[in-house]
């Protein structure tokens, strides 16, 4: 009896204890600023190539006005918004000139970021002028590196954010699928070209969304916007080879506002 009499007053002393602990915690919480600056990150599909309307001061980074960010943050003005997302950037250029803007008051990030490491351009560029066997051959290259050595990039970019703006809402943005399988196209890739590129696509999503979920981060897969509206849809929301060739196969501003401003604005 008078140990059962001994743990009930042990136990009462350690919950009052704990609660009180809890309320000060909750308090000083409370009390601290709340994190609400956006800062957007990544490559070329977040700094809105294909877009137009860009900041010529971003020069070769060709940020646009109608990219997801730039929407995004004019429709919900955010305290404070910086736009370092650059074209042709990779994991390491991430890391070296993007996180600057990212600190204790940084509230929302987002970021797509991968593409470019896995070899994009290259792979569109042999797919587009030297056949069906070397696009093949390019793209079971990059699924090599997407399946290897990506995913500790990833990694070293999610951990570095984390670090920098550890009270931020991250939110990991994929890529969609090119084209539509059997569609309008009657000219260029053919379908087992086309058929491997969008498998490409779902496996950096896959890789990219693993990531974003081992490091709290929220992944927008935008395949769903963009269904019904892949090359070869007949309502195309992304480029083909066009002119500018830095504009080929990057979304239409349709497509930065249709495709992805609400799967980003959804996740946020």
């Amino acid at each position: 009896m008078r140990l059962s009499r001994f743990a009930a007053l042990t136990s009462a002393f350690f919950v009052t204890t704990a609660l009180a602990l809890t309320g000060a915690s909750a308090a000083a919480s409370a009390q601290l600023p709340a994190a609400t600056g956006y800062v957007a990150l990544g490559d070329s599909y977040s700094s809105g190539v294909g877009a137009g309307s860009y900041d010529s001061a971003s020069g070769s980074c060709k940020r646009s006005a109608k990219a997801y960010p730039a929407l995004w943050a004019a429709a919900h003005s955010p305290s404070s918004f910086q736009f370092t997302a650059c074209s042709g950037a990779r994991t390491g250029d991430v890391l070296s000139g993007q996180l600057g803007p990212l600190n204790s008051s940084t509230g929302l990030v987002s970021i797509t970021i991968g593409g470019n490491d896995a070899g994009f351009a290259d792979t569109m560029t042999t797919c587009a002028l030297q056949g069906e066997s070397a696009c093949l051959s390019r793209v079971a290259q990059a699924r090599t590196y997407i399946d290897t050595t990506l995913p500790g990039r990833l990694d070293g970019v999610y951990d570095a954010i984390s670090r920098k703006a550890p009270a931020a809402h991250v939110v990991v943005v994929g890529y969609p699928r090119f084209y539509k399988l059997r569609g309008t196209c009657i000219a260029g890739l053919s379908e087992k070209s086309r058929a491997a590129i969008n498998a490409a696509a779902d496996a950096i999503n896959g890789v990219t969304a693993k990531r974003a979920a081992d490091h709290g981060f929220t992944f927008a897969d935008v395949n769903s916007t963009f269904s019904g509206h892949e090359l070869c849809s007949g309502s195309a929301w992304l480029h083909s080879v066009t002119y500018p060739v830095l504009e080929s196969y990057h979304p239409t501003a349709t497509g930065q506002s249709g495709g992805y401003l609400p799967v980003f604005a959804s996740a946020a």
